[in-house]
């Protein structure tokens, strides 16, 4: 009964309140929970969405929720409880609907954290409890749209709707699947967390191998950045310094301590972006990462 859209009798009012009979059980539909054009009265059969608020009243409301018994939604965690399981909000005004442990991965690395969406609907079991339900893989299947040609590079955003040993399983906001492996992870990627990153391939599945490490481009900082710049500049791409040039010559060209120099330039020379040449004393830009960047 509970967790379904039901017709009942309105057998009692007050200034706040219907009390509505559905097979024998009254509940509260509050006149802010009404939402039909007349107005209701004594002895009208209503319809409404029927569940047990925080406080474990029965109530009515015919704002339904998005999530349902036979309709999926993206819900939003709001709370999370290790001994019971994550709580998502699926549109009701005084509940959230857990999700249970017994749902979510073994690894509590892996959990939602508040804010993460899971795309769910509702179940409610033999005594009259309503969990909500991840949707498994035969939906997301089912909802997947077939990815263009030429998605080699793109960036893509999207949710993580399966978080496993072998890697993460997303859905991107253009409904492509596709599918992380460890090694494309800084860290391990968790269920329902925005995923940001980026297409590397296609796998044999038909799915978007993607990754959420940074672009090698968007790993160099500020001082590799600006040698970069200033070897762009010059029209052979090559400048008078390398590792062993003078520290106030360094300092009166780039701005920044020898020290400094030096690890930029470690960086770029482990990136093979430039090439340096110890006996001329220069260092030549060799593979430009904003041309990659550009593909």
């Amino acid at each position: 009964m509970l967790g379904t859209i039901a017709t009942g009798k309105i057998i009692d009012q007050n200034e706040n309140s219907f009390f509505v009979q559905v097979e024998g059980l009254t509940y509260e539909l509050k006149r802010k929970e009404i939402t039909q054009e007349e107005k209701p009265k004594l002895g009208d059969q209503i319809k409404g969405f029927l569940y047990d608020n925080k406080q474990h009243n029965r109530e009515m409301t015919q704002f339904l929720p998005f999530a349902q018994e036979d309709q999926y939604a993206w819900s939003k965690v709001t709370e999370v409880k290790y001994s019971l399981g994550v709580f998502v909000d699926i549109g009701l005004p005084d509940k959230d609907i857990v999700i249970s442990l017994d749902d979510l991965p073994y690894d509590k690395q892996r959990w939602p954290e508040i804010g993460d969406q899971l795309l769910v609907h509702l179940e409610t079991d033999e005594k009259d409890r309503i969990w909500a339900k991840m949707a498994d893989e035969n939906i997301f299947e089912q909802l997947a749209a077939h990815f263009p040609d030429g998605m080699n590079n793109k960036d893509v955003f999207g949710t993580v709707y399966s978080a496993r040993e072998v890697g993460a399983f997303v859905i991107t906001k253009e409904y492509y699947l596709g599918f992380v492996h460890p090694s494309q992870m800084a860290r391990p990627l968790r269920l329902g967390e925005q995923f940001k990153g980026r297409v590397v391939g296609v796998s044999q599945y038909g799915r978007l191998n993607l990754s959420s490490l940074p672009r090698s481009f968007e790993e160099i900082d500020d001082d590799a950045q600006m040698i970069l710049m200033s070897l762009r500049r010059k029209k052979d791409k090559t400048l008078p310094f390398y590792d062993k040039s003078d520290a106030e010559d360094i300092k009166d060209y780039f701005g920044i301590s020898k020290s400094a120099f030096k690890r930029a330039l470690g960086h770029l020379l482990k990136g093979k972006y430039i090439v340096e040449d110890k006996t001329t004393g220069t260092i030549s830009l060799l593979n430009d990462p904003e041309e990659d960047k550009n593909e």
